[in-house]
């Protein structure tokens, strides 16, 4: 699997097969240059605008913005689970889905716009959890000291930062990527890739953190 991370929460995931998948799609209002990509599905967390630009995606893919076991082709499932995009249980921001994706012997969590720690619901939803995509900028989501207790809660493989400030949204109220990567031994940490490509027989040959 390919994992390129296009900006914001927006990732492109290219499977062996060719199929291939983006995440939470944001248009030009987040200030991120605007890729138009081709995919054969798109996840949604939320129908907000940075997250939702569906219209950025060609080639008609199908579309999951709910909760639920969806099958995308054979051999790659895609489970919904709902969850909070703030602290007090929606009330403030609404709700966010986080997304299980399960292709080529690998489990990936996007944690879309999550503002609170997991349940244990939602934990026992994900299971196994080898590749966990996880916001980290705080106010709109939960922010690094929030993101190290849900990664100690999931226990993944391999942890890659999202939703975080950058040039692209400097007048945002969102910390940068740095404030989480500080939170960890240097070691542990690979940064400035434009993708990342992982098996499962090579898991283990991966930083901690791959901020891409």
């Amino acid at each position: 699997m390919l994992i390129e991370h296009i900006g914001h929460a927006e990732f492109l995931l290219t499977l062996e097969s060719g199929f291939r998948i983006v995440t939470d799609p944001y248009d030009a209002s987040t200030g991120y240059p605007v890729r138009v990509l081709e995919a054969d599905g798109v996840l949604v967390s939320h129908h907000h605008h940075d997250h939702d630009a569906v219209e950025n995606v060609s080639g008609a893919p199908q579309v999951i913005d709910y909760a639920g076991l969806h099958t995308f082709a054979p051999g790659l499932t895609v489970t919904g689970i709902r969850a909070d995009h703030d602290d007090a249980g929606g009330a403030k921001r609404g709700n966010t889905l986080l997304f299980l994706l399960e292709a080529e012997e690998l489990r990936l969590a996007h944690l879309g716009d999550l503002g609170c720690l997991l349940s244990p619901e939602q934990l026992e939803a994900l299971g196994r959890v080898d590749i966990l995509m996880i916001p980290v900028g705080g106010f709109y989501t939960i922010d690094a000291a929030q993101a190290m207790e849900v990664i100690r809660q999931v226990d993944p493989r391999i942890v890659i930062p999202m939703h975080y400030r950058t040039r692209y949204n400097a007048d945002w109220p969102i910390a940068p990527a740095e404030d989480f990567l500080r939170l960890w031994d240097p070691a542990q940490v690979l940064s400035g890739g434009q993708a990342l490509r992982v098996t499962r027989g090579d898991l283990d040959c991966h930083p901690k953190v791959v901020l891409l």
